[in-house]
């Protein structure tokens, strides 16, 4: 009998018993005076007046009108570039030890996200959160003794000044609380290899020696360290390894994508659990099994506002205009997608994290990721994002029988017209391109109707190429870095196009 495992499933649903129910909006309102009244004689806080906001009748509205929005570019060049400079109490009271290297889909270099010691705490506090609702998915009491498998970014920061530096997985596992340390793998000496093939080869071959109940991380660099364990040990499937395993809890981007090919390197069905953590913080996570949309945690160092995702409100760059409408928690709606800004104990203060989400029920709070503001696609009027890209392939994929799990694409000009110009990457043989180009139009057509108007106008067409799916990582190590929180663009802008077009000619 797992004795030690039933003691803690058992304080596990105990602890669910006990705890009241969470109001996400009395919690919203609670986490914003705390922001305010902690950041109040901060620079930024002084600035914009918190004080005086945190005396309004209504300081809620009094902050979001008072203050602009913020993407990273503006909060580094206003803002954080005086933290790096060495300077304190500027968006947040002190300076921050860490500072988040967010590899990201967009950009060439690396953001800097300040990681304040609040906002440690508050992911370490998310995290334990996230452990008590597993009594929600009915998990046998031995998974509880299981060790958890975490495929993240090397936890061997790098010293710059008076700060480390690395990705938030990185910085987050070299934090574990010290009881966590013995479920922990691959352990602090394999975490710390920075070469990410390097890394994959140390867990591939001591595999056989941990009982790995869970996985955590990115669905794509997870599928690759599954397939190099298998690989090593010749085997068919990863239960062959680690028999136990019953969770992964994914993250960074959209599972469906990956879900035909994840499967395929299984035995039996495991439980995936969605989570939402950013550089930015630990925005939400699934709290139960009756749905895949997971729960925003309001009541931990975060205060969420939401712009509604709709073009006006857009610029071509993926940044809001000045005077997009903002919503609270309590006025947001259903099934409309929004842009996710955010407010934290880091010092991040009404700032465009860059993801769109859309509510599948208000009163829990919980959301799904629709997609990234700057991968709207709407060049020709078509309107779609990443939520409506990712039906299509995985219809693809039925019709086709095959795994695609990685994908991207442009609208991209030939002579005066302007075509999708699709790549999928997918192990396919002899590929009738043309056909899946006219299967991908004609899902796009009846799942959305800005596409299909586009269709009749502007858009002329879809083009379709496939290509093997190491590509993409391929393109990932050569462009930034394997592993961690790199994900691939899904959509690129023509310039960026080229370059990858150029990149997939060598293969």
């Amino acid at each position: 009998m797992a004795i030690i495992g039933t003691i803690i499933k058992g304080v596990i649903s105990l602890k669910d018993v006990i705890t009241p129910d969470l109001n996400p909006v009395e919690a919203q309102k609670k986490v914003f005076t705390s922001l305010l009244e902690t950041a109040k004689d901060t620079a930024f806080g002084k600035h914009y007046k918190f004080e005086a906001l945190l005396n309004e009748k209504a300081p809620q509205k009094a902050f979001a009108d008072s203050i602009p929005y913020h993407d990273y570019s503006k909060m580094k060049t206003e803002w954080w570039y005086k933290l790096l400079d060495g300077e304190k109490d500027i968006t947040w009271p002190g300076a921050p030890d860490y500072f988040a290297l967010s590899s990201g889909t967009t950009g060439k270099e690396s953001k800097r996200i300040p990681v304040t010691d609040a906002m440690i705490e508050a992911i370490r506090t998310t995290g334990i959160a996230q452990v008590f609702a597993l009594s929600n998915f009915n998990l046998p009491a031995d998974f509880f003794e299981k060790d958890i498998m975490m495929l993240g970014s090397s936890t061997d920061l790098a010293e710059k000044e008076a700060h480390l530096e690395g990705e938030i997985s990185g910085i987050s596992a070299s934090n574990i609380p010290s009881w966590f340390r013995s479920y922990y793998k691959p352990g602090e000496k394999i975490a710390q290899i920075d070469d990410w093939d390097e890394r994959v080869k140390h867990i591939a071959k001591n595999a056989k020696q941990w009982d790995i109940g869970a996985l955590s991380g990115i669905p794509s660099w997870m599928e690759l360290m599954l397939t190099e364990v298998i690989a090593h040990h010749k085997v068919s499937n990863i239960h062959e390894i680690w028999p136990n395993l019953q969770v992964y809890t994914s993250g960074g981007v959209a599972f469906g994508p990956y879900k035909k090919s994840f499967n395929a390197l299984l035995a039996k069905p495991i439980t995936v659990i969605d989570t939402y953590l950013a550089s930015e913080g630990f925005l939400a996570f699934q709290e139960r099994p009756e749905t895949d949309a997971m729960k925003l945690v309001t009541d931990n160092g975060i205060y969420f506002e939401f712009v509604p995702f709709q073009p006006e409100y857009i610029n071509q760059d993926g940044s809001i205009v000045a005077d997009a409408p903002c919503l609270t928690l309590e006025e947001v709606t259903l099934n409309q997608d929004y842009v996710l800004i955010i407010s934290t104990v880091s010092g991040a203060w009404r700032y465009l994290i860059g993801d769109t989400i859309a509510f599948t029920d208000v009163k829990r709070a919980e959301i799904v990721i629709t997609g990234r503001t700057k991968f709207f696609l709407n060049t020709v009027g078509s309107q779609l994002s990443v939520n409506k890209m990712d039906a299509a392939v995985q219809h693809l994929e039925k019709i086709l029988n095959v795994s695609i799990p990685e994908y991207t694409l442009c609208a991209k000009r030939y002579d005066d017209d302007f075509y999708h110009s699709w790549y999928l990457g997918a192990t396919l043989e002899n590929a009738n391109v043309v056909k899946i180009a006219k299967d991908l139009d004609a899902f796009l057509s009846n799942a959305n109707k800005n596409y299909k108007v586009a269709r009749s106008k502007a858009l002329k067409g879809v083009k379709v190429k496939v290509v093997p799916p190491e590509i993409f990582h391929n393109w990932s190590g050569a462009n930034k870095k394997k592993g961690g929180q790199v994900k691939m663009e899904r959509v690129m802008n023509e310039d960026k196009f080229k370059d990858w077009e150029a990149f997939v000619s060598n293969y």
